[in-house]
């Protein structure tokens, strides 16, 4: 029954049945119950989600820049890093969930994809030694002797403190792969669109080298990403031909990506050495200020530059011996020159050290005094890139276009995930994931 007619009916019911006063309480109960399912089934995102939680990380812990992705019963880890904003001690658990192809939890039961424990606590940290800040660096691997994975898919790893799990303070996603297919994928600049323009056209092939799939049309999901970002990212697209061998996605219009421009990017790794970007340092009673250089609203062709494609990482190049805790927190001016506020939208800083969410602590501020969008960020030392994306109102997909400008030219990188979910099993299999970049 869709959910109007079960909130009318429900209603109808409360009001004959009921006094007033007890309509009111079994309406907000009805509503307390529809709001947590409703909460409950949204996708997962790696976010932080207590005010004393800083630089949330998680990565291959040979390669702390890679995806989050693990191959099925391959010897790798992940590691998971956080900070805690004092040099107090706190006790931290954990916990993961698997979730289906768009991140919300599957049905299975633990047991069904964990070897060992469900549960577990975060027993290894260090405090942060000579910087303004005080931090508590803690870390995690997984899997460890205590925990591994039976299955592939998406997984989310839900942090906690003092054993109750609904004190949630961070949540980390990450993926297991079993690889049974391959990609074959190319980027190019000419589309139905336009014609070496602003776009760019992804076009792949899923090989599936003898595996077995008795229809692709409704058994294949798949999601595309570009620098990992969120709001943009494709799902669902079918392909264009099928056969035994494989599934072809060529010229498919749901595959077209705005090009966008390179990544805005400084490097605070030093207080002491100018990084490009850097206009000048300042010392307060709040620590290091770090003021850069105005970006500008671009106009005119396309210049490369060098950029990490969003990520970003930790790095203090006068450590001693662990960036980790050595690293100091800064607060980083950002600033972009604007005659005049966007009316018809927001305004958000993008990037992989704010998990490419878009939320109000990413959203720029118009300051009417120095006609220029602003913002201050409080970071970890280190290297860091960001875009400024603009949001329409009444949209969730941001552009770059309207700051930074579009270009064909524009390196990015395109990550395919295919997952499959067989008839009559009950998740979603990520049985390949490949990678293609413009460059």
């Amino acid at each position: 029954m869709p959910y109007w007619k079960i909130l009318s009916t429900f209603v109808r019911y409360t009001y004959v049945l009921y006094p007033i006063y007890m309509r009111k309480l079994y309406f907000l109960s009805f509503m307390l119950l529809i709001s947590g399912s409703i909460l409950a089934a949204e996708p997962y995102r790696t976010r932080i989600l207590a005010d004393n939680i800083r630089t949330l990380t998680i990565g291959l812990a040979d390669n702390a820049t890679e995806l989050p992705i693990l191959e099925l019963n391959e010897d790798q880890q992940l590691e998971i890093r956080f900070d805690e904003m004092s040099h107090e001690t706190h006790h931290y658990g954990y916990t993961v969930l698997h979730c289906n192809a768009d991140w919300t939890p599957s049905d299975l039961s633990t047991y069904e994809y964990l070897d060992g424990y469900t549960n577990g606590n975060i027993t290894d940290y260090n405090r942060s030694i000579n910087t303004h800040y005080l931090y508590t660096n803690y870390q995690l691997r997984i899997p460890n002797y205590d925990m591994n994975f039976k299955i592939s898919g998406n997984y989310v790893l839900l942090i906690y403190e003092d054993n109750n799990k609904d004190k949630l303070i961070a949540q980390a996603c990450f993926s297991i792969v079993e690889p049974k297919v391959k990609i074959d994928a190319g980027i190019r600049a000419n589309t139905d669109i336009e014609i070496r323009g602003r776009y760019q056209q992804l076009d792949f092939e899923v090989l599936l080298q003898g595996y077995y799939v008795r229809d692709p049309m409704s058994e294949i999901k798949m999601v595309v990403r570009q620098n990992d970002r969120l709001d943009n990212e494709v799902r669902d697209i079918k392909p264009n031909y099928v056969t035994e061998s494989k599934l072809s996605f060529i010229n498919n219009k749901d595959l077209i990506f705005e090009g966008g421009n390179e990544y805005h990017s400084f490097d605070i790794s030093s207080v002491y050495n100018f990084s490009r970007n850097i206009d000048h340092f300042e010392f307060t009673n709040n620590g290091y200020e770090v003021i850069l250089f105005p970006d500008k609203i671009q106009k005119g062709s396309y210049i490369h530059d060098y950029d990490a494609n969003g990520r970003f990482l930790i790095n203090h190049q006068e450590a001693f011996e662990d960036i980790h805790t050595e690293a100091d927190y800064v607060h980083v001016h950002i600033k972009l020159i604007a005659d005049r506020p966007f009316f018809d939208g927001q305004l958000y800083l993008g990037g992989g050290y704010n998990y490419n969410l878009i939320n109000y602590d990413n959203r720029l501020n118009y300051d009417n005094t120095v006609q220029a969008y602003t913002k201050t960020l409080l970071l970890k030392q280190g290297g860091y890139n960001y875009q400024y994306w603009f949001l329409p109102k009444n949209t969730s997909k941001a552009t770059v276009t309207r700051v930074d400008g579009s270009y064909w030219e524009t390196e990015n990188e395109y990550t395919i995930y295919v997952y499959h979910r067989a008839w009559g099993e009950r998740y979603d299999r990520l049985i390949g994931v490949g990678r293609t970049y413009n460059n």
